[in-house]
């Protein structure tokens, strides 16, 4: 039987910090969804985008995801809704009463089913609070793996 660890990974796009000013937020990190390890090339056909979001104060913040999608680092671009499993709202939050683990210290997740080879996220905030916004793609379905 395959082991569940073999069969995806883990990396971060955004590591566990404040939002940062109103607007401006956090600009994901760009990561591959090809690896090479030992001269064996494997590419993940799926990729889970999962925000966390610390404790949040302000009832009317409104903190805002973009996935973008690209096959060279330097030429990112919006991921349409079609190539998603869920929408960029799912992965943010909306203004609303301030519940623990349901309006704040909360994961959300989306999916990627695009074709691009790179993919990031970016997170803005409509207020400029302390609150702490992180964001990692887990990988899923290699094109390489373990046989049972």
């Amino acid at each position: 039987m395959r082991m569940t660890k073999d069969l995806m990974r883990v990396d971060t796009i955004i590591a566990p910090v404040a939002v940062g000013t109103t607007g401006t937020g956090q600009v994901g990190r760009v990561v591959d969804r090809r690896k090479t390890v030992g001269g064996v090339v494997t590419n993940y056909r799926g990729v889970n985008l999962i925000a966390g979001y610390g404790a949040i104060t302000s009832t009317a913040a409104i903190f805002t995801a973009v996935v973008k999608e690209g096959d060279a680092t330097g030429a990112m671009t919006s991921v349409a809704d079609a190539d998603m499993i869920g929408t960029e709202a799912d992965l943010g939050l909306g203004a609303a009463v301030r519940t623990d683990f349901t309006g704040d210290k909360v994961y959300k997740r989306i999916s990627y089913k695009g074709t691009k080879r790179y993919v990031s996220v970016n997170i803005s905030s409509t207020a400029t609070a302390g609150a702490i916004v992180g964001c990692v793609a887990e990988f899923t379905d290699p094109d390489q793996a373990p046989t049972p």
